[in-house]
C-alpha cells in the first residue's frame, strides 16, 4: 500500500501544476468514486495520517492552558504579559518555527500520506491575528509553504478552516463569542464563501491539494436551537460549493456534520455536486465497529466516501483498535493533533523548565480588572525568556517522538 500512494502522489506531482503555472490537467487531481477516493494513477487512495493544529489556529491546552483556550483569549494573555510588540515578535516567531518543513519530513518518515492543515479565516482578512493586522498574504504564504513541503515528500493536503467568520460552534475551537453567528449573518456568510473562493481560485490548479473541507466541526450539541442552526448548515454548504466552483472544478470538497461532525441526519442532498465527500469525528468511546454504524450507514446511503479527520487523545491500544475498525470499514483518518506540549500526540513539546510557574500560572490567574493583571503578571525579562524557550522546544529537533503513540495510528 505505501508504494502505490507514494507512486499516486508522484503521478500527481508530475501531472500537476503550481498555482503559479499553467493548467493542469484535470485527471491529474484526486476524485471521488463511489465510496472511494481515486488517485491519478487509478488507484484507491485511502487517508492516513495527521493534523498540524495549533499552528495556525492556537488552542489552549496544546499549550497547558485550561481556562484560556482560544486564539483571541491567547493574544490577549500574551499582550498583557509582555506588551502588544513583544506578542507579535512571538506569534511571528511561533508560525516559523511550530511547523516547518523538518515536521512535514518527519511525518512523511513515519509512513502518513496526509496532512490536515486547520487554518483561521483571519490569515485572510485585515483582522489582528496571531501579530498580523493587514491582508498581506500571509494566509496564502503560510499555505503555499505546506503545498511545496508536501509535493516534496509524497504528501496530499486537506485544508481546513477551522475557524470560519463569525464563529461555526460558539466555543473555544472556533475563536468565537459564545455562539455560531455564522448561520445567522449573512455578512459573515458573504465573507466566508469569499475566502473559499479565493483559495480555491489560487490552488485550483495544484494536484498536491486533495481538497478543501469547507468548516471544522459546526454547530455544537448543547445550543438550544440546535435545530434550527442545523437546518442552515447544508443550504450554506451548497452556496460555498457553488463559490469554489466558479474557479476551481478540480478539487474534492469535504463536508463536515453539524454537533461536532458527528450527525449527518441533517443532510437530505448530496447530489448537487459530482466531487463532494462527508467527514467525520470521534474522540473516546468505544473502539468497535458500531462506533461508527451511523456514520458507515451514511456513507453507504450517498455512496459518497467518508474520512474521520480527527481522532486521537487516547490509549495506544484503543488507538490500534479503532485504527483496525476504520480501515475494516473503509474510513481514511487524521489523528489529532501531530503535536503540543506533553503527549497524546506525534511530537511532543518538553515544556520549558519555567513555562507553568511563569507561563501557565499568568494564563490561569484571574485578569478580569486591570488590579489583576498587574497584581498577577511576571517579571516581564523572565516572561519574554521563556516564550522565547517555549519556540526553542516546539522546532523539531527538539521534539520528543512518540513511539508507541506513532505505531498505534497503523500509519507504516
Amino acid at each position: 500500500m505505501k508504494k502505490i500512494v507514494l507512486l499516486a502522489l508522484a503521478v500527481m506531482a508530475v501531472l500537476g501544476y503550481s498555482c503559479s503555472e499553467k493548467q493542469a490537467a484535470p485527471e491529474a487531481f484526486m476524485r471521488v468514486n463511489g465510496p472511494n477516493i481515486i488517485a491519478p494513477d487509478g488507484s484507491k487512495f485511502f487517508i492516513r495520517g495527521t493534523n498540524l493544529g495549533n499552528w495556525l489556529n492556537p488552542e489552549g491546552y496544546m499549550f497547558g492552558f485550561d481556562k484560556t483556550n482560544s486564539a483571541h483569549f491567547i493574544n490577549e494573555m500574551v499582550c498583557q504579559l509582555v506588551g502588544p510588540e513583544t506578542a507579535a515578535e512571538f506569534w511571528e516567531k511561533f508560525k516559523d518555527n511550530y511547523i516547518t518543513r523538518g515536521d512535514i519530513e518527519f511525518i512523511a518518515a513515519q509512513g502518513a500520506n496526509t496532512v490536515r492543515l486547520p487554518f483561521h479565516y483571519k490569515l485572510f482578512t485585515d483582522d489582528d491575528y496571531m501579530g498580523r493586522n493587514s491582508n498581506d498574504g500571509e494566509g496564502f504564504e503560510r499555505i503555499d509553504s505546506v503545498v511545496a513541503w508536501c509535493r516534496d515528500n509524497n504528501l496530499a493536503l486537506i485544508l481546513d478552516m477551522h475557524v470560519a467568520p463569525g464563529g461555526q460552534t460558539g466555543d473555544n475551537i472556533d475563536d468565537s463569542y459564545g455562539y455560531p453567528w455564522l448561520f445567522e449573518s449573512e455578512a459573515e456568510q458573504v465573507e466566508f464563501c469569499n475566502i473559499w473562493r479565493s483559495i480555491a481560485e489560487r490552488y485550483a490548479n495544484e494536484p498536491v491539494i486533495l481538497g478543501y473541507e469547507l468548516i471544522n466541526e459546526p454547530i455544537p450539541n448543547y445550543m438550544p436551537n440546535q435545530d434550527e442552526l442545523n437546518a442552515l448548515l447544508e443550504p450554506l454548504h451548497k452556496r460555498a460549493v457553488a463559490a469554489i466552483r466558479e474557479v476551481d472544478k478540480n478539487h474534492i470538497i469535504l463536508l463536515g456534520a453539524p454537533q461536532w461532525n458527528c450527525n449527518f441526519k441533517p443532510f437530505t442532498d448530496w447530489t448537487y455536486d459530482d466531487n463532494i465527500m462527508y467527514t467525520c469525528h470521534r474522540y473516546g468511546g468505544a473502539s468497535t465497529p458500531e462506533a461508527i454504524a451511523s456514520y458507515i450507514e451514511f456513507r453507504d446511503k450517498t455512496n459518497l466516501p467518508m474520512y474521520m479527520g480527527e481522532i486521537g487523545h487516547n490509549t495506544d491500544e484503543w488507538q490500534a483498535e479503532f485504527v483496525k475498525v476504520m480501515e475494516d470499514n473503509n474510513i481514511g483518518y487524521t489523528f489529532w493533533p501531530y503535536k503540543k506540549v506533553d503527549r497524546s500526540c506525534m511530537s511532543a513539546i518538553t515544556r520549558p523548565a519555567e513555562w507553568d510557574s511563569i507561563v501557565v500560572a499568568f494564563a490561569e490567574a484571574p485578569r478580569t480588572t486591570y488590579k489583576e493583571i498587574q497584581a498577577a503578571r511576571p517579571d516581564q525579562a523572565t516572561s519574554r525568556r521563556v516564550l522565547d524557550e517555549f519556540i526553542e522546544a516546539s522546532r523539531i529537533e527538539n521534539c520528543v517522538p512518540q513511539t508507541s503513540y506513532i505505531k498505534s495510528l497503523g500509519l507504516k
